[in-house]
């Protein structure tokens, strides 16, 4: 866009005189098709263009007004640090002034202004995020989704029709990339398997609603909407002109950073992003609808992606890396609808023995869900999962009840295709005879780790431990020994030794084999 072609406005907007405060020159414009991104130094104000897409309406100075807040109100919820205010421009003859007591002509959304390294698109393109930052964004994001509104309106939003309406609104505006970057094929068989989803699952959609899971969410969760500022995680630009892009289940949220992680080869922090967000909401069941939302989050890559084809404004050589990119994701939506064949991982071993150090590993490596008893526990009880247990949550019948939601939790999500790994002592017989018996009628593979270690380490670990949720203590160590059942004949075969004093990655073929 051409300096004459700027409106007015945004042409004074340039100027460090428009602004109460010091700028940093020259200030930057950014312009996407919907905004104008005015960059000052400390602060960034957005203005939204007069434009109407159908979905997306700020045709009027009223609905720009009524967004501007939306897009405050919304934001103060992950980002309130950076949300600052709405304000209004006034003017007087050609000169227009930020603030000021006339009549609005124009709205402008303040923010704080943070680098762009910020991003977690751009920490994660250089190479400095870790396990630990995607846990700890899988914490947040629980947080977050905790904090959220819902309600019979919202709640509305889960129903197979209304689920539909983007899948099949997907379907028809690609279908004419069949033949470039997608192929009849994967078109075909991507579309068959979300109907055939829709068709037999009402029922897990129904309790998604009943349960309180469709929530007014972020709807754009990617690694470009969120920031590590300050050693804080800020979840930043959320959907606030579209009410179905954003009232979602909230593994529609979840689902844009797994795939975004498995799409750039990090299944590894996709999975410690996923098994943290699960474990601190206790969503476990939320995992059968993950699929659909993974498919839906890479297929729109693809669609907005293969948009850039039919653009004559854009150059050849971009619109061929278009197309292999657009490619990629189309094949993506269309890996996620292939049946994979679910197993059961039980975790035995003394409190102390390095199961959980184990079992996360084994989930980072085979892509498994990892489902500690300490979480499970604590679900059940109602209390948080970093309050320390009293003596109501470790009686026989909530021990019995614990292991009862594990084989549960464990035999529908590898029906569904999860490896899923148990993490608990599995110190008796009926217990680890009761998960053998419903793998086998599931059909189910099941294999049996056992951890070990010298009893002078399992107690020192004991004595380290800290900021876990579990509870366990060293003075429990002599009633576990005295209490472990020893495997069976019809057990050992199952049974895989794992020495938690050695390297991990020296072992993984124990299970891989």
């Amino acid at each position: 866009m051409t300096e004459a072609t700027i409106p007015a406005l945004i042409q004074q907007m340039l100027q460090p005189g428009f602004y109460p405060h010091a700028v940093v020159e020259p200030i930057e414009l950014i312009q996407t098709h919907v905004s104008y991104v005015l960059l000052t130094g400390d602060y960034v104000y957005k203005l939204k263009k007069p434009v109407n897409f159908g979905f997306l309406d700020y045709s009027t100075l009223e609905k720009r007004q009524h967004f501007c807040h939306e897009e405050l109100r919304l934001n103060q919820r992950g980002a309130g640090e950076l949300y600052l205010e709405v304000l209004p421009i006034t003017q007087i003859g050609e000169q227009y002034h930020l603030g000021g007591t006339g009549e609005a002509v124009e709205y402008v959304l303040k923010m704080r202004q943070f680098p762009q390294e910020a991003l977690l698109s751009s920490l994660f393109a250089q190479g400095k995020l870790n396990e630990a930052d995607f846990e700890e964004l899988g914490k947040v994001v629980a947080q977050y989704h905790a904090k959220t509104e819902t309600n019979d309106y919202i709640r509305s939003f889960g129903e197979v029709p209304k689920v539909r309406e983007a899948f099949d609104e997907n379907y028809e505006q690609t279908d004419k990339y069949i033949g470039g970057p997608q192929t009849q094929l994967q078109f075909d068989e991507t579309k068959a398997y979300t109907e055939r989803f829709f068709a037999e699952r009402g029922e897990l959609l129904a309790n998604r609603m009943q349960n309180n899971y469709i929530r007014e969410c972020h709807g754009d969760l990617h690694l470009r909407n969120i920031a590590l500022w300050h050693d804080k995680i800020m979840l930043f630009d959320c959907i606030e002109f579209n009410e179905p892009f954003r009232f979602v289940d909230v593994m529609f949220d979840i689902a844009y950073a797994v795939m975004d992680l498995e799409a750039q080869q990090r299944p590894d922090l996709s999975n410690a992003y996923l098994n943290t967000y699960v474990e601190q909401t206790g969503d476990w069941e939320g995992l059968q609808i993950l699929p659909i939302y993974l498919i839906r989050q890479s297929y729109v890559r693809a669609k907005v992606t293969s948009f850039l084809l039919d653009d004559p404004g854009v150059p050849a050589a971009v619109k061929e890396e278009a197309a292999k990119t657009a490619a990629k994701y189309y094949t993506l939506a269309w890996n996620y609808t292939k049946p994979k064949q679910g197993q059961l991982i039980l975790m035995s071993g003394l409190s102390g023995s390095g199961k959980s150090t184990t079992a996360r590993y084994l989930a980072r490596q085979i892509g498994a869900i990892h489902i500690r008893s300490d979480a499970a526990r604590k679900h059940l009880a109602g209390i948080p999962l970093l309050e320390r247990g009293g003596d109501e949550i470790y009686t026989p019948e909530m021990t019995q009840k614990t292991y009862a939601r594990l084989l549960e939790l464990g035999i529908i999500l590898a029906n569904q295709g999860f490896s899923v790994i148990l993490d608990a002592k599995y110190d008796r017989q009926d217990l680890r005879q009761a998960a053998i018996e419903q793998a086998n009628n599931h059909q189910i593979p099941l294999q049996i780790v056992q951890c070990t270690a010298p009893l002078e380490v399992v107690q020192e670990r004991l004595h380290n431990r800290t900021g876990d949720i579990a509870d366990a203590t060293v003075d429990l160590l002599a009633s576990q020994l005295k209490q472990f059942e020893q495997f069976t004949d019809a057990e050992k075969p199952y049974v895989k030794i794992w020495d938690t004093t050695q390297p991990l990655e020296a072992q993984l073929t124990l299970i891989t084999s």
